[in-house]
Order: structure tokens, then C-alpha cells, then sequence
């Protein structure tokens, strides 16, 4: 175990903080309770739990004691005790889809609340990638699906059993899978589903769905393609709540729309669900999941404000090819529209964005080098959320926990009132700080769990992939600690 050294940020971290956050470092005492200092990075001990995962996605402090893992390259279900790292896996998927390099396999978990606590629902819910017959979306060769599935846990055997398919046939992808799954508090599931990356790279001439929604004849026969980029609501048995929103006259799965790469959900203040999404070139979101919200992509990227973001159909292009694909300059072939365009009358825009910047801004600037720009995107890739509502970390309480992919970075996000000061939980936040980051690494920062007590925060770690160099901010694959679960300890005063 060694000390969490203090946060030292460099170039690849000023940019973005400093265009969002004006002033944050000097306001942060002034934003909470009088006589409290929220701790800072200096009050934590890290240390690394446990090593060798295979790209951890979902990290959860379960009723056992241990942390229930989701290993989505592996397929596996894993217990982590919390104590020893020593790991017990509960489950491998045979069928699980997961390609080197790409965004599938196995992803999102949910424990129901009666888990080991009651004699009832000892179940557990997972969403997974499989391929299915014929060809994909498109003409893929794949034909890459999505499944939620409950299975039960039988504690004396350590195993999950008698797997039951929720729903299935869900539109998976190689990229923006997403794939959060949460219960929520009134008995139903809520789960995340990405735009598939349509509209870039390799599959900028894929159109986008994420505006589309479905009719009434494809509900009816499970026909579930306009699912992409959505959040969708599900019963426990895996059908359509009767309460959920009619969109177009349509009750379905779909709770929002409008989303492109939603890899964080958590409920959180006020009993409601809130999400993280990875932008494009600029614009991460959090976002409160109002129902039959619309969250504006791919017309819009954070705010309706036409900073730095023009959406580009690539897909109306008659010509289109992955080749002519450029993501700093939409040719005059593709069809464009710029954000003030979008006037939908439910566009719900985001609590706080990391980080709008002006139009004209130079998204290929150095330090970073072809084809690697995205890595010093003013963007931060948040890849997970989580909701801290203890009072054991001093100042942390009524606090978002978003963990980043590029950064190797945690944001604690405060909920603040409209008078810039800590609020409680009882009500949907309206107001986020912008925080500071936290326990700065050179890894890919995956997903967090809570201890119980609320004095130790998890941090899962992917098992490969690009990350800021936070020597020299330009891209680099050297990890720190691949594919494992670090523990940061509170150890300061009470």
C-alpha cells in the first residue's frame, strides 16, 4: 500500500480543466458545508486489489461482501474478496461475443435488492453480446445481438444457474455497445444502448437510428432496430412497462432516445436515473433521464449552442465510402445541419458537459499525432457513474463518482443548490460542480464500487487501450495496472 500522490496536472489536463472549471480549484471549500474541507487525494492510501481481470467492466460491492465483476472480454462473472483480492468465479458465458480490440462481450450487471437478503429473488441480471444466424445490420458479416438474462444465484454452490432470457435480438455493435445496466427503485430494469458508432470511421456510412423511433408493426413483432441510442425500460420478465412514454403514439422498451455512447447509469438524487455519455470531438455529457426525453444526437453534442459541433449525414451521401470519412471537415456532398436546426420540443439538454469549447477550435493539435487526435480531445471518455451519499469521506456527500477513459482520472461532481452550496439527495440534481479529479493514473478507468462503510472507493481498470501520456499528453497503450481493481482508502480525519 503507498499514498495517493496529490493530482499533478499536466498539459494534456490543463486545456480541458481550465476552459470548464474557471476558478474551481479556489471555490471548492466555499461550496459546502461551513467548517468543512471535502478531503482531496493527499487523504486517501491506494493501493491494488487484485490484477490479472480481463477488461473489468461492471465492479459492484455485493450483499456478501465481495465485488461482483463482469469480465467482458473473458465472459465471466467474478467475486472479488475485497480483503485478499483473491478471486472465485460464479460464472462463464459460453456464447458471449467479444472481439479483440472492440467494445463487445460482456457488459452490464444488476443485483436485485432481495439478493442474499431475503429467501426471494436471489437473482442476477447481465446483458451480453452473442452472434446470431444470418447477417447483420447492414450486410455485416456478423450478426452481432444483445441479450439481457436473469439467472439465479444458488450461495451454497457459489454459481449462477438457470439462466432466462429477458429480451433478445437487441442491435450489438463493435463499437458503442454501451451496455449499463441498473435496477431501478419502483422494480424495473434500466439499460443503455450506444448509436453502434454509426456516422464515423468505419461506420460513418451506417445510419444513425438514434432519432428514429420505432412503429407500432415492429414492436409487435420484436423487431427491436430502433432501439439504437436509446435507454431503454424493462420489466422484470423483460416487457414493456405499461407507464413507460408513448413516443409517436408507440409504447415500447424506450425510456429516451437521442444518445450516442451512454456508458454510465446510476440512480442518484431524488430516486431518478442518471447517465454519462462519451461526445464526439467535444461535449461528454451527465445527463437526468427524463421520460420521453429527447437528448439531441446525433443533431446535437452537449448544448444546443453550434459550438465546434455540425452534424454530418454521412450516410445520405450517395458515394459514401469509410475511406472518405473525415472527422475535422465534412465534405459540401454530405448533407449538414447545425444545432440551433434541431428544434424538437422534448430536447432535454445535459446537466454539464466535459467540455463544450469554441467553434474553431484545432482538434489536431500536438501533442497528439495521426490517427490518434481523439486521445487529446477536449473530451474525457466517461465510461461509468456512480451516486456517493455517505458522510464518511468528509465533503463528499450528495457527489456523482465519474470515472474516465482517457484521463485515467475520477471526477467527484457535487450536487450543489442554486446557491452553489452542498444540497441532499431528495431531489433530482439540477445544479453540478464541476469538481476535481482525483487519483490521476496512467490507465483506463472503467468502473467504481463503494465500499459499505463509504471509506474505500474501487476503481476498475481496462486490460488495454489507448491513454493520455502524463509525461507528454500524447497517446500511449502502456498501462499502469491493466485489467485490475485499485482500492483508494480514506484515511483522513473524520
Amino acid at each position: 500500500m503507498r499514498r495517493a500522490r496529490a493530482a499533478v496536472l499536466g498539459a494534456a489536463l490543463v486545456i480541458p480543466l481550465s476552459l470548464a472549471l474557471p476558478g474551481a480549484v479556489a471555490d471548492e471549500r466555499s461550496r459546502h458545508d461551513d467548517d468543512v474541507v471535502p478531503a482531496g487525494e493527499e487523504d486517501f492510501d491506494r493501493s491494488v486489489l487484485t490484477t490479472e481481470l480481463s477488461d473489468p467492466f461492471e465492479i459492484t460491492y455485493g450483499p456478501d461482501g465481495n465485488i461482483w465483476t463482469t469480465e467482458r472480454t473473458a465472459g465471466r462473472v467474478t467475486l472479488v474478496d475485497p480483503g485478499s483480492g483473491e478471486k472465485t468465479t460464479i460464472l462463464t458465458i459460453d456464447d458471449v461475443l467479444t472481439t479483440p480490440g472492440e467494445q463487445d462481450g460482456l457488459l452490464g450487471m444488476a443485483l436485485h435488492p432481495d439478493l442474499l437478503r431475503k429467501h426471494k429473488n436471489q437473482y442476477v441480471y447481465l446483458a451480453y453480446t452473442y452472434e446470431a444466424d444470418g447477417t447483420g445490420p447492414e450486410g455485416e458479416d456478423i450478426n452481432r445481438r444483445t441479450r439481457i438474462v436473469r439467472y439465479t444465484y444458488d450461495d451454497d454452490a457459489q454459481q449462477l444457474v438457470a439462466p432466462k432470457v429477458l429480451i433478445e435480438n437487441l442491435i450489438g455493435s463493435d463499437d458503442h455497445n454501451s451496455g449499463r445496466l441498473v435496477f431501478r427503485p419502483d422494480g424495473t430494469l434500466h439499460y443503455t444502448i450506444g448509436d453502434r458508432g454509426n456516422l464515423q470511421d468505419l461506420n460513418a456510412c451506417k445510419v444513425n437510428e438514434a432519432q428514429r423511433l420505432p412503429t407500432a408493426e415492429e414492436i409487435k413483432a420484436g423487431d427491436w432496430t430502433a432501439y439504437q441510442g436509446k435507454t431503454l425500460r424493462l420489466n422484470l420478465d423483460g416487457t414493456i412497462p405499461k407507464d413507460n412514454p408513448k413516443l409517436n403514439g408507440v409504447r415500447s422498451h424506450i425510456f429516451t432516445y437521442g444518445h450516442r455512447n451512454p456508458q454510465g447509469l446510476v440512480v442518484g438524487p431524488g430516486d431518478r436515473v442518471y447517465s454519462s455519455e462519451q461526445g464526439p470531438k467535444s461535449d461528454d455529457e451527465l445527463n437526468l433521464l427524463e421520460a420521453g426525453g429527447n437528448y439531441g444526437w446525433p443533431n446535437v453534442a452537449g448544448f444546443k449552442d453550434d459550438q465546434a459541433y455540425v452534424f454530418g449525414n454521412w450516410a445520405a451521401w450517395e458515394d459514401c465510402t469509410p475511406e472518405q470519412y473525415n472527422a475535422f471537415e465534412i465534405p459540401d456532398q454530405v448533407p449538414q445541419m447545425a444545432e440551433h436546426e434541431f428544434n424538437a420540443r422534448n430536447f432535454v439538454p445535459p446537466l454539464r458537459t466535459f467540455y463544450t469549447v469554441p467553434t474553431g477550435t484545432d482538434f489536431s493539435a500536438e501533442p497528439c499525432e495521426a490517427p490518434l487526435f481523439f486521445i487529446c480531445y477536449p473530451t474525457v471518455a466517461p465510461s461509468s457513474l456512480d451516486w456517493y451519499e455517505a458522510d464518511a469521506i468528509p465533503g463528499w456527500e450528495s457527489s456523482f463518482l465519474m470515472p474516465t477513459l482517457k484521463l485515467g482520472t475520477l471526477f467527484r461532481l457535487p450536487v450543489l443548490d442554486d446557491n452553489g452550496r452542498g444540497k441532499g439527495h431528495d431531489d433530482a440534481a439540477r445544479v453540478i460542480d464541476g469538481g476535481l479529479p482525483l487519483f490521476v493514473s496512467q490507465n483506463r478507468y472503467r468502473d467504481t464500487a463503494i465500499s459499505p462503510d463509504g471509506r474505500t472507493i474501487y476503481v476498475a481498470t481496462d486490460s488495454g487501450g489507448l491513454v493520455r501520456d502524463l509525461d507528454t499528453g500524447a497517446s500511449t497503450d502502456v498501462l499502469a495496472d491493466p485489467g485490475a481493481i485499485l482500492a483508494f482508502r480514506y484515511t483522513g480525519a473524520d
